[in-house]
């Protein structure tokens, strides 16, 4: 397993999530909310792709491989941590926007 490999593509589809999910937020702020749930669904594509990568570490560990971690990877733990917080901030944030005042 090629931990290095695995920790940059977490770290790519992370910061491709961040940057998707902040796209929707602006599309938000213009009232395009068609545009920003497109957005926010491309976001939630690739924190899945950033995950599926995670989930490899883990598995291999439980398989019983011993997994030298490195701060490579979890730096990018760290990324995948902040950009599903913030996917899930900025859906909560589009979704009080869409309703007036916030009132369902």
């Amino acid at each position: 397993m090629d931990l290095e490999k695995i920790s940059l593509n977490i770290i790519l589809h992370g910061g491709n999530a961040r940057a998707k999910a902040f796209e929707a937020l602006e599309a938000c702020k213009k009232g395009d909310y068609e545009r920003a749930d497109r957005f926010l669904r491309i976001a939630k594509e690739e924190i899945t792709k950033a995950h599926v990568a995670q989930t490899k570490v883990l598995n291999a560990e439980a398989k019983g491989k011993n997994v030298r971690l490195n701060l490579l990877f979890i730096h990018s733990l760290d990324i995948l941590m902040i950009a599903t917080s913030e996917i899930d901030l900025v859906e909560c944030i589009i979704e009080l926007h869409k309703t007036p005042q916030g009132i369902q």
